[in-house]
């Protein structure tokens, strides 16, 4: 209780919850002595005007979603469309396409070795603050990225700006997951691969007329100010999450992780270019799993680990990462792989490449929100085990891709592509969160996070590999279906993982509001 002083001379108590609290000393507002005056920040005033609305508010956890998702599309629209334009950028700075593929490759990189740390910070100091702070490291590397006056300089801003980004995923998650009771997850994780499929597609059809026409820079031009409002809206509208336990911060466990993870991906990128026989890329096959083992151990003696080994014992913590791994590596190994086969095979323009492949998002955006409300009827396993069954369908379909193949056979085999991982994602990713304790939320989601992330890069790097390597010893077209078959044995590990995956109970779930876009 606090009192304080009024205008008229009296005195009046005033509540402050521990929240306020909590804002009020880290905004510095002491009293000066004598009587206790508070003065209040306007922008505070307003945060919990708002904050105070959106809490009466029945539709509460759908805005809390939509303003996460909106951190969300800031982080990954610019992907497609940065990638289509790394030759434009080369030219324009006087690089090689080669070097600047580090200004996609190492952002995604970073987010892959750094996210179980974020995801750890977000549980330890509240994701509310982490993912604020996360996104405003996007915004200002961001608006530097606009400046960049060569490629070491873009290259450092993206895999800066990507550093402080990687908190952003696990702390969206883990707000997403606590404002949602358990049997709802997996709707709102549907709306998460929404916006995580979707965003692509808009990068590509908005941003890429705009650096057509102006010049490459339009699209940190475009991202940064999405960053800002990103920040401002989840100022106003995100909760204050609690802070966990002040537990010493894992710093061994934290390095064992990052340098596994990274030598794994670092010899998964390098391999296709270097030669998979290369000593830097051995030294990383070699050398990230012994870390990574040396990692278990670490975690399994610690009495607070970065990543509590316990929950590995659960089937539905464990099962749905093997799935997402071999499902990511299914999904991605075949979205780099099919504008190859459409250029190369069916001498397709590149135009027409971009126009035919963004089938497969759209499909995948569409299907995630349905497939997370399927998931309340049929189950995680029925709904993880149908989307592998259909990327293993989709994969078999590409394979049998001749010279002479209809574009209408090729556009439905990327739509099953979509199907079949947007109907995993939502699936096993509720899974994930519904058997780990609220407090380890954040680091369950960045755990996600990066094994989804090593199964991308995985399945990108070893299709092209045995593409390439099928290519010197048969036809182009065979050399495509080697690969595709490769991914489609992918898949078939995913179903196997989530026949494993056992439903999760609920009672009867109440009917919420679905999400309204603004």
């Amino acid at each position: 209780m606090t009192t304080t002083d009024h205008p008229d001379g009296s005195q009046g108590n005033e509540r402050l919850d521990d929240a306020g609290d909590a804002e009020e000393l880290e905004f510095g507002i002491e009293p000066p002595g004598g009587d206790e005056v508070i003065m209040v920040p306007w922008s505070l005033m307003l945060q919990r005007r708002v904050a105070g609305r959106v809490e009466r508010s029945p539709r509460k956890a759908w805005i809390i979603l939509a303003a996460s998702l909106l951190g969300v599309f800031t982080a990954s629209f610019t992907i497609t469309v940065l990638t289509v334009s790394l030759g434009d950028i080369a030219n324009d700075l006087g690089s090689t396409k080669s070097i600047l593929t580090w200004a996609v490759t190492g952002p995604s990189l970073a987010m892959a070795v750094l996210g179980p740390i974020g995801g750890k910070l977000s549980d330890r100091y509240g994701a509310r603050r982490i993912y604020l702070t996360s996104i405003t490291g996007v915004a200002v590397f961001s608006a530097a990225a606009i400046i960049a006056w060569s490629a070491p300089a873009l290259i450092a801003a993206r895999l800066i700006g990507a550093s402080l980004g990687a908190a952003a995923g696990p702390a969206a998650l883990s707000m997403i997951n606590r404002s949602f009771p358990p049997e709802r997850r997996a709707q709102a994780l549907g709306y998460w691969s929404l916006v995580g499929a979707g965003a692509p597609v808009f990068g590509v059809v908005i941003g890429g007329p705009l650096v057509d026409s102006f010049g490459w820079r339009w699209i940190f031009i475009l991202q940064t100010p999405i960053a800002i409002a990103a920040v401002a809206i989840g100022f106003l509208v995100l909760p204050r999450s609690e802070r966990g336990d002040r537990h010493p911060f894992d710093i061994a466990g934290s390095v064992l992780l990052a340098f596994g993870v990274g030598l794994v991906l670092v010899a998964l990128n390098r391999g296709p270019e270097m030669g998979w026989s290369h000593p830097l890329v051995l030294g990383g096959f070699i050398g990230g799993p012994l870390l990574l083992v040396w990692f278990a151990r670490v975690e399994s003696r610690t009495e607070y680990p970065l990543l509590p080994m316990r929950y590995f014992r659960r089937r539905n913590f464990t099962f749905p990462m093997i799935n997402q791994f071999f499902a990511n590596f299914t999904y991605m190994g075949g979205f780099i792989l099919t504008p190859l086969l459409l250029h190369d095979v069916l001498g397709y323009s590149t135009t027409k490449t971009g126009l035919v492949s963004i089938a497969r998002p759209i499909a995948f955006s569409i299907v995630g929100p349905i497939a997370g409300y399927l998931v309340i009827k049929f189950g995680e396993r029925t709904i993880g085990m149908f989307g592998s069954a259909v990327l293993i369908a989709s994969m078999m379909t590409l394979a049998m891709v001749t010279a002479s193949t209809g574009m209408w056979w090729i556009e439905g085999a990327l739509v099953l592509s979509g199907i079949g991982m947007g109907a995993c994602a939502p699936a096993m990713i509720a899974s994930i969160a519904n058997s780990v304790d609220k407090r380890d939320l954040g680091v369950a989601s960045a755990a996600s996070q990066t094994v989804s992330q090593i199964g991308v890069v995985a399945g990108m790097q070893i299709l092209l590999t045995v593409q390439s390597v099928s290519a010197s010893s048969g036809s182009g077209t065979s050399s495509y279906a080697a690969a595709y078959h490769v991914g489609a044995g992918a898949a078939v590990v995913a179903l196997a993982a989530a026949f494993f995956v056992r439903r999760t109970r609920h009672d009867e779930p109440q009917m919420t509001e679905p999400l309204a876009v603004a």
